[in-house]
């Protein structure tokens, strides 16, 4: 490849809008194989079948109290001065099934959760009766009318049998576990987690294991990536550091593309002598899909694909490489999973302070929310700066600065992106 060309393309980078990016990476995204699982293992995963009730829920007519089953129409002309008194033919515990019909005159003991006998349409509160015994038989006395229905959970109330439950692309968390339970699916269909291999590049990283040494660092990114891996739902694989040489780098990423689903780099991909991803996706191996991003930390993101997978190369800066994969590695992993709403939470929030730093591209700054009076208010990180890391943890939203050239005040209304899963 010609030189002066290539350092062309180095330094004149077409930066291309965020929205852009994530629709051309989207382009590329498939879900993937589907595998099934016990259901106390599904977890987590995110179902790749939809789920339909095989009957109505309840299935059977089901007290909703403590009490006794009856006629309606027996209370009809009842009163405290004039109770009705019927006589007591049955006793039925929750799980147990009355053999008896409730016929005039007559009632029957009932648990909450039990199934209501036939001829009966409600339950009465056990606190609302008297009860006695009369000719060695045992009776319950009641002293206003009753309505029909009352304190009987009808049969499909909550759900009618053939009812879409759950949807392909759901991530399954408790309340979808007790669906699941409830109607006896015991093996369910889930997506296989994508497998992300996750290399970092530098001469310039340590190990975590390792002592410090001068001018270096310890490879924190790695790590990084491989929670946010796990926690968007995909298997992360580490693999070996890449040091600052082209032609290693060009065959571990291949041999990486060829074994696992996705790859995903940090550093590298900068201008410099040594940014060998940024060299990697220009130099014919592999289709670059873009190289520059308007936005800031970050705007060094890069992608390309090779027979079909993404290489996703971020920067090794710790909030611009956090804040890439939250953008477009997070909803590429949840796409390979059939999730439809893979990308980001968007709410509307007040900027809680001034925001002074101006760029011409958009910002995505790390902070928090906080809700005071009704109103969700946007609080920016104190220090932002792309190379800082602490304020990653402390971060639950990506608080977006539209382009601007003056300071953008307290009190805006601004968009932010929700970081934690619980929100979204």
């Amino acid at each position: 490849m010609d030189q002066t060309r290539t350092d062309y393309d180095k330094f004149h980078r077409k930066p291309m809008q965020v929205k852009d990016a994530q629709r051309l990476i989207a382009g590329y995204v498939e879900a993937g194989a589907v595998e099934t699982v016990p259901l106390a293992e599904s977890v987590g995963r995110f179902l790749a079948e939809p789920v339909t009730a095989p009957h109505p829920f309840p299935r059977f007519r089901r007290s909703g109290m403590d009490g006794y089953a009856i006629r309606s129409a027996d209370t009809a002309s009842c009163s405290s001065d004039d109770p009705v008194w019927l006589e007591v033919i049955d006793e039925i515990p929750c799980g147990s099934v009355s053999s008896q019909v409730i016929r005039p005159g007559t009632a029957a003991r009932i648990m909450t959760g039990a199934e209501v006998p036939d001829g009966a349409d409600a339950v009465v509160m056990l606190e609302m009766t008297e009860q006695q015994e009369k000719d060695g038989r045992a009776r319950v006395g009641l002293k206003r009318k009753i309505q029909e229905g009352q304190n009987i959970t009808p049969i499909g109330l909550e759900v009618q049998e053939g009812q879409l439950l759950l949807s392909p692309g759901t991530r399954i968390s408790a309340g979808e576990i007790s669906v699941l339970a409830t109607f006896g699916i015991h093996r369910v269909p889930v997506y296989r987690k994508p497998r992300i291999a996750i290399f970092s590049t530098g001469s310039e990283l340590l190990s975590v294991e390792e002592p410090l040494q001068p001018g270096k660092i310890r490879n924190s990114n790695t790590y990084m990536l491989a929670a946010q891996v796990r926690e968007a739902g995909g298997e992360p694989f580490i693999l070996e550091a890449i040091m600052d040489d082209l032609q290693l780098a060009q065959a571990r990423v291949e041999e990486a593309l060829r074994e696992y689903d996705a790859v995903v780099t940090s550093g590298g991909v900068s201008v410099g002598d040594y940014d060998i991803m940024g060299d990697l996706v220009r130099g014919g191996g592999v289709e670059m899909l873009y190289n520059k991003i308007a936005m800031r930390p970050g705007s060094v993101t890069t992608a390309a694909v090779k027979d079909g997978k993404l290489l996703f190369a971020l920067s090794g800066n710790p909030g611009a490489c956090f804040v890439g994969f939250e953008l477009f590695v997070r909803p590429t992993i949840q796409g390979m999973m059939g999730r439809k709403d893979a990308y980001l939470k968007e709410w509307t929030a007040v900027l809680d302070v001034d925001y002074t730093k101006v760029n011409a591209f958009t910002r995505y700054v790390r902070g928090r929310m906080e809700v005071r009076d009704g109103l969700v208010y946007a609080v920016p990180a104190a220090v932002d700066e792309s190379s800082v890391m602490v304020t990653i943890k402390d971060s639950d939203c990506l608080i977006v600065i539209p382009p601007a050239k003056a300071v953008t005040p307290a009190g805006s209304k601004v968009q932010i992106l929700l970081l934690k899963e619980g929100s979204r």
